[in-house]
């Protein structure tokens, strides 16, 4: 089956990306009434924006083929990882009295972002979100707790191992070494999680004081010891940690291949096993632990209906980027090479961050890999810097908004569940662009000019 051509596809062809990106966006503020009990439909009414006139134009079979090989090699493999996460550390119960002072946030998130280059940002951030949560109860204003949980647990937390974030694994899966960003990426990761936990004890502490906080939270865990339920599912998560670990490592000798799309059993037999270890997590978890967390699968859902819709209207658009200079996007590949040839490490770092923001942050990271000639020795030899820039700017920039990465979406999902009403996605941004974006200026004139 022949592939997509990017550079056959103009920039129009990035519209209904353009326009499911806006609905997330504006539909929430504008018509919650429409988008609420409909976002999976309208969802879908974007990516069939894609697909009908695709198939018209391009042919059904090419369109049929795209959208297998993205549901089934990409979207499926994605959401199954996503959903023994949240199952699992949903079923991790931190019982007792958390009162959410400034300084014990600090320490959650500070755990969080340690166990995100452990467990993946997903598995981090759906572990620590209930317990801040619980912690911060009874404050009057406690959305930008979540926010700053985001930018560190959620994203920069994630960047010094390939089981951090995605982006990293694919390079793993290119021939990176695994302790590679970890050497290379730990002053910029340091920097930044120090940074933004300065910054949010600052900006907490004010808060905190001003509310007037009652000393003890007012819900019934105030008598009980701190401890863990549902530990069972710490072993579940080191099985499913192992087991992407594997089918990284493993080369796919056997293939099968379903309507025209390959499929490798190592990546088949971890998505079988992730279900079973999801089923696991379902079965050997009392019921109490999950009803104390107030778990639900409303985030999960939430999360599987619109990224359905991403992965299918951003077909074209990743196209169109891999196809560099004979591309739409052709300015894209100009301005990270400078005039000798050799790719620029700022460039890599902003132009891989920026649409790591809105656009999937791994094939995102695997376009500039290869633009940046895609020989894993060279870039983490003479090109170190230039890896370094790419690794950071789709891990770093995830955060920049609600759908940069997977966790992002999922923890405003729950956290709204929990009747705390989190910033829009434009109030968001105002957010990430105020904290995040000096950071990154600052951590470009350090480490990549």
């Amino acid at each position: 089956m022949a592939e997509l051509d990017g550079g056959a596809l103009g920039a129009l062809w990035g519209l209904p990306f353009a326009g499911m990106l806006l609905s997330i966006a504006l539909l929430p503020l504008l018509a919650p009434r429409l988008w609420h009990p409909h976002y999976g439909k309208i969802a879908a009414a974007w990516a069939l924006a894609f697909l009908l006139p695709f198939a018209l134009m391009q042919g059904a079979g090419l369109a049929s083929h795209l959208v297998l090989h993205t549901l089934l090699a990409e979207y499926l493999p994605f959401i199954i990882l996503l959903l023994a996460l949240f199952t699992t550390a949903g079923g991790i119960h931190v019982r007792g009295n958390l009162h959410g002072s400034p300084g014990l946030n600090v320490g959650l998130m500070a755990i969080g972002a340690l166990l995100a280059s452990v467990m993946g940002t997903t598995g981090a951030s759906m572990l620590m979100v209930r317990p801040l949560i619980r912690a911060n109860d009874n404050r009057l204003h406690s959305a930008h707790v979540f926010v700053f949980f985001i930018f560190i647990v959620s994203n920069a937390g994630g960047a010094l191992t390939p089981l951090g974030d995605p982006p990293l694994f694919l390079g793993f899966l290119q021939g990176v070494d695994f302790f590679w960003t970890l050497k290379h990426l730990y002053p910029q990761t340091l920097f930044l999680v120090l940074a933004l936990l300065a910054i949010f004890w600052v900006i907490d502490r004010r808060c905190y004081a001003r509310e007037g906080c009652t000393p003890q939270d007012p819900t019934p865990d105030n008598a009980e010891r701190f401890g863990l339920e549902g530990s069972i599912n710490f072993l579940l998560l080191a099985a499913i940690v192992g087991m992407v670990l594997i089918s990284g490592a493993s080369k796919p000798g056997v293939e099968f291949t379903v309507a025209g799309v390959h499929l490798g059993l190592p990546s088949l037999l971890r998505d079988g096993l992730l279900l079973v270890v999801t089923g696991l997590s379902i079965w050997l978890t009392p019921r109490a632990v999950r009803e104390r967390n107030q778990f639900s699968w409303g985030a999960m859902q939430e999360v599987a209906k619109l990224f359905a819709g991403i992965f299918l209207t951003m077909i074209p658009v990743l196209a169109m980027l891999k196809a560099g200079e004979q591309g739409a996007f052709a300015a894209v590949t100009r301005a990270v090479t400078g005039a000798d040839g050799q790719p620029l490490p700022w460039a890599y770092f902003w132009f891989s961050g920026s649409l790591s923001s809105f656009l999937d942050n791994a094939p995102t990271y695997l376009v500039f890999f290869n633009l940046a000639g895609g020989d894993p020795q060279q870039l983490m030899g003479p090109l170190a810097a230039t890896l370094a820039a790419v690794s950071a700017g789709s891990v770093f920039m995830g955060a920049m908004s609600y759908i940069g990465n997977a966790p992002n979406f999922m923890v405003k999902a729950i956290v709204e569940e929990r009747g705390i009403a989190m910033p829009s996605f434009f109030g968001y941004m105002a957010w990430s662009c105020a904290v995040l974006l000096p950071l990154f200026v600052l951590i470009t004139g350090i480490w990549f000019l």
